[in-house]
């Protein structure tokens, strides 16, 4: 069984991101429209370096089926546990997370398929 197809089989979880974020000039960030995703959502606390090198303490780790980009956002829960305004703003979301740094491993002799990790 390939990575890419043991990954689908964990990853029963749904997960809300929101990605491409910009700066808007007043410190937040604004992001594209919110695609729901699959994810396996692991709460625990591990130490990182996040992307601007500092170390720094995450709450979760989430495993992906799909690209996402540091800075983006993600909320364990559906499109359908949200109203309009918080699918515009994923700062009004209670649990909706930074990504501090993703991880986009390769599967053993593969260079398609790979692990791909989110930590918030």
């Amino acid at each position: 069984m390939s990575i890419s197809k043991v990954v689908k089989r964990f990853c029963v979880q749904k997960a809300v991101y929101w990605g491409s974020p910009t700066p808007d000039g007043y410190g937040k960030m604004n992001f594209a429209a919110p695609d729901e995703i699959d994810c396996r959502w692991e709460n625990t606390t591990k130490l990182i370096t996040a992307y601007n090198g500092e170390q720094i303490a995450c709450t979760a780790v989430i495993l992906l089926t799909q690209d996402v980009v540091v800075q983006g956002m993600l909320y364990l829960g559906t499109l359908d546990d949200l109203d309009s305004a918080q699918e515009d703003d994923p700062y009004s979301v209670t649990g909706a997370y930074e990504i501090k740094r993703f991880d986009k491993i390769p599967g053993a002799r593969s260079t398609t398929e790979f692990v791909r990790k989110a930590y918030i």
